[in-house]
């Protein structure tokens, strides 16, 4: 067996991987809080018999610090549970820089006073510093374990998974099976704030991004509230949880649900364009943004449409073609070109062209050729727009003020797209965002770039620095948001990203993402009706097939 890339003797068959982390690296002073058993993520607790490489992941980790979350999350539903054993606990979504938790006490109302005790209940269990024991259930006793205690969808989870044991975790009286690894006393669990937020909790614990420390509360009303929109689409659907997603497809139902999915979306889309056909003498400038694989260019296609029902004729502008000229380009730390920079685009001159189109006079737009580097100017002749002509821009600076400052901010309208998944795995187990659109992001990088799932993951943890930087600091000053998640959608890209995510080899470090991802897969049955899915949907950007891209 490989220990951090060194050979150690093989251990005894019950040995965990805390016993080994104490055998061979007693004296660090580094903090690690989960192993990485053969390109897997597993906590201290869980045994190495048969694996060939052992390593670990600390605290100030990406990894780390989602481990930790997840405990914390335990330790937040065991006190409620130990306040009101009747109490139902719901893990719904990241907003404000935490995690909005719902708290559902029968008839009485969850107030200020309920939540302080939660924090209290919490403090208290953290003092006490209890173990966090794992253990092991055959996988249909683990079913029948939930089914009996009223966790409907996680027995149906469970009794529809693979793997032949299931593992169970424990604080105090209190049991349950959070999808990933947690750190094994609560006496680790000290840095979170809680917040009263109605009708439940907000939750903020540390991140790498934070380093470490509690995040400050951000007020983000506009994207609390288009979160809130995505629950209720998933109430009209009846499809909170994976398991009535599957429930629905086995029925034959998904055709309806695929239909009334795009139904919801085109809808809010029509809104949208109404909203800016009605000012469209004051709305000139339409700047679309949101992060990668948000479907951005779907909706601003379809957008496009829906205002030309309404009467008007909208231009589509390219921000490519406002790069500066590859010698002018700034360059991150290590030295590369820093094509996600605000400062690559020649700002002064995008402004000037955009006020003289808004003001009826002609422009020539610039060509930015990427073979020479080199912006190009014989290659649009001049034109002009007039009043019922609004300009569509898409590009991840839209809603930078910086952007665009030289129009006037009553002329502009700013969209944030982002996929913000209505779906949960059950009422305790969430699926983050950011992994539904690397799923999107890997199928579409294969089927259209050519690139292997290896290739793409590696540049995934650039591709969330630059959304942190250049898009997610800027999305409440959108005028609208548009959730562009479609509730089935991972049933069908599951059997697209899975072949791929199985190709990722064992010793690279992209492995634990992957193997992340291809659990993550396992709890979704795959939706066979592609056909059912509209040529123009967001979601043939990604599979294939769209009426947008030839």
């Amino acid at each position: 067996m490989l220990l951090n890339g060194k050979k150690i003797q093989t251990p005894a068959p019950e040995a965990t991987a805390g016993d080994l982390l104490r055998q061979y690296l007693p004296a660090q002073e580094t903090e690690f809080v989960a192993a990485n058993l053969d390109g897997e993520i597993h906590d201290l607790q869980n045994p190495v018999d048969g694996r060939q490489t052992v390593s670990y992941f600390p605290l100030e980790s990406k990894e780390g610090w989602e481990v930790y979350r997840r405990s914390v999350v335990f330790l937040l539903i065991t006190a409620v549970y130990e306040l009101d054993e009747a109490a139902e606990v719901k893990v719904d979504f990241s907003a404000n820089k935490g995690l909005f938790i719902e708290v559902c006490c029968g008839d009485k109302t969850f107030s200020q006073t309920e939540a302080a005790a939660v924090e209290k209940k919490m403090r208290e269990i953290v003092q006490e510093d209890r173990p966090i024991v794992k253990s092991f259930l055959l996988r249909d006793q683990a079913a029948e374990h939930f089914r009996q205690r009223g966790f409907t969808e996680k027995a149906h989870l469970i009794a529809a998974m693979k793997q032949e044991r299931v593992s169970i975790y424990r604080c105090g009286a209190y049991e349950d099976y959070l999808y990933g690894a947690m750190i094994g006393h609560t006496g680790a669990l000290g840095k979170f704030a809680l917040d009263f937020y109605a009708p439940g909790l907000l939750l903020r614990t540390p991140s790498l991004a934070s380093r470490g420390l509690v995040p400050e509360a951000l007020p983000q009303p506009k994207l609390s509230h288009v979160l809130l929109e995505a629950k209720r689409w998933a109430d009209i659907l009846h499809c909170d949880y994976v398991t009535d997603l599957n429930r629905l497809n086995r029925e034959g139902q998904i055709g309806e649900v695929i239909r009334i999915s795009e139904a919801l979306q085109e809808k809010k889309i029509v809104e949208i364009a109404d909203h800016i056909a009605k000012r469209s003498n004051e709305l000139r400038l339409i700047l679309i943004a949101g992060p990668s694989s948000s479907g951005k260019t779907s909706f601003a296609q379809r957008l496009r449409i829906q205002l030309r029902v309404n009467g008007l004729e909208p231009v589509s502008i390219s921000l490519d073609n406002y790069f500066r000229n590859r010698a002018d380009t700034p360059r991150t730390p290590e030295g590369a070109y820093d094509f996600e920079a605000l400062e690559a685009l020649d700002i002064p001159l995008l402004n000037e062209q955009m006020l003289a189109l808004l003001n009826g006079e002609a422009v020539s737009l610039p060509y930015y050729n990427f073979l020479t580097g080199e912006r190009e100017w014989e290659h649009f002749p001049p034109f002009s727009i007039t009043k019922n002509q609004p300009i569509i821009i898409e590009g991840i600076h839209g809603l930078n003020e910086k952007l665009s400052a030289s129009v006037p901010r009553r002329n502009k309208y700013k969209i944030y797209v982002s996929a913000l998944t209505q779906l949960n795995i059950d009422a305790h187990n969430r699926i983050p965002t950011t992994g539904a659109r690397l799923m999107r992001r890997l199928v579409r990088d294969y089927q259209f770039r050519g690139a292997a799932a290896l290739k793409t993951l590696k540049q995934w943890p650039d591709v969330r620095r630059g959304e942190e930087r250049n898009i997610f600091p800027f999305q409440e000053e959108a005028d609208v948001m548009f959730n562009s998640a479609l509730i089935y959608e991972l049933g069908i890209l599951k059997k697209y990203a899975k072949p791929l995510l199985e190709m990722v080899p064992v010793e690279v470090t992209e492995h634990v993402l992957a193997q992340q991802l291809l659990d993550f897969c396992q709890y979704f049955d795959d939706i066979e009706a592609e056909d059912e899915v509209p040529n123009n949907s967001l979601l043939r950007e990604f599979i294939g097939k769209s009426v947008f891209f030839k």
